[in-house]
């Protein structure tokens, strides 16, 4: 029987599980995932059922990919995991979940966790391979890992990448584990970001870096923290992302500035100069990304391999930092922000001759996708 989709279907917990992860039961995690997803939680009245083996752990994103697919059951090594069947199928999904044994899957379609195809993300227009694993205590540090890494999405800056994750993750576990929520994490970070641009307007500059360095990392901890503990909520996405926004062109203006207490000052034309490329640069690049998004449904940096790639340098505050960074070793900070300025500009003309390739392909008849689809 074809399970039926004109009610949400009520996801189930099948079973207990004591082992706890990212500091919650995973009976809590599934809970969370449902008030998410805005779906009914608990025993079912009737109707279509969402029932989850809670002896496994799996990613978020299944829930969303089995809620449009009636009569599916996702299984790991055969054993189901997750299934959205109706009323009557939903016994014997069930009793193998409790008995953890194969299901003779009659009538019902079977997608293996196991597949190296995975499933296509349509927010992000890319195919990933959510986790889906016994929770076990021994298994929970890799489970959380491929949490974690799960909640990076898309493409990132070279720090991010590469620098900072594995610092992130510590510290995401550390909060979870301590009960300290996403956004006292964005409070906290929101309180050095200030700090440190007190210290460049100064001329502190190492001291601004140092305190710089640990918002940056605060700042990737809140969006980890709230996808792993699934508690993401519009206050903590606005203050977030207002933060992220807002913040950059007031450090390259106190870093200009605190150049002369520096003892390194820009003489008034090339400060005028650096503040307006930078300021313009900044805002046209995020307009030109707005747009792009507007044309055709992805972000700029998800559509070839060189944008993904042209990301991890663009000159957006991680790389602006690195290259400031480089200036201060030297002991020109001046050089550092007369560069960025300079390198915000070039990055500008990449993305308007990219928004202008895509728009003339897409002329010609061509469909524009991401590489990562």
């Amino acid at each position: 029987m074809v399970a039926n989709l004109s009610t949400p279907p009520t996801v189930v917990p099948v079973g207990d599980n004591p082992v706890p992860i990212w500091g919650m039961t995973n009976a809590e995690r599934l809970r969370r995932m449902a008030v998410a997803r805005k779906l009914p939680f608990g025993e079912a009245a009737g109707g279509d059922v969402l029932l989850a083996n809670l002896a496994f752990a799996f990613d978020p994103s299944w829930l969303p990919h089995l809620l449009g697919l009636p009569g599916t059951v996702m299984t790991r090594a055969g054993v189901p995991v997750l299934a959205h069947v109706a009323a009557d199928q939903a016994e014997r999904v069930r009793a193998a979940m409790l008995a953890d044994r194969p299901l003779a899957a009659e009538g019902l379609a079977v997608i293996e966790a196991e597949d190296e195809n995975g499933i296509f993300n349509e927010a992000l227009r890319k195919r990933e391979r959510p986790f889906a694993e016994r929770l076990t205590p021994a298994s929970v540090p890799a489970i959380e890992r491929a949490s974690y890494t799960g909640a990076y999405k898309g493409v990132t800056d070279l720090l991010t990448k590469y620098l900072w994750p594995e610092w992130a993750l510590w510290l995401t576990r550390l909060c979870a584990r301590a009960g300290i929520s996403p956004n006292q994490v964005t409070a906290i970070g929101s309180v050095l970001c200030i700090i440190a641009t007190v210290a460049f307007w100064y001329g502190w500059f190492w001291s601004g870096l140092a305190i710089g360095l640990v918002f940056m990392v605060l700042d990737t901890v809140d969006g980890k923290l709230a996808r792993c503990t699934i508690t993401s909520s519009a206050l903590g996405n606005a203050w977030d992302h207002g933060v992220d926004l807002v913040h950059p062109p007031f450090w390259w203006w106190a870093w200009a500035t605190g150049c002369v207490a520096y003892g390194r000052p820009l003489d008034h034309d090339t400060f005028v100069a650096v503040i307006a490329a930078m300021l313009f640069g900044y805002v046209a690049q995020r307009l030109i990304e707005g747009a792009f998004i507007a044309k055709f449904g992805m972000h700029i940096h998800v559509w070839e391999r060189f944008d993904s790639r042209f990301r991890l340098v663009t000159a957006r505050r991680n790389p602006n930092m690195v290259i400031l960074f480089a200036g201060l070793l030297i002991g020109r900070p001046d050089w550092g922000i007369v560069a960025v300025a300079v390198w915000t500009m070039l990055s500008l003309v990449v993305h308007l001759v990219r928004l202008g390739q895509a728009m003339a392909a897409k002329a010609r008849g061509r469909r524009i996708v991401s590489w990562l689809a």
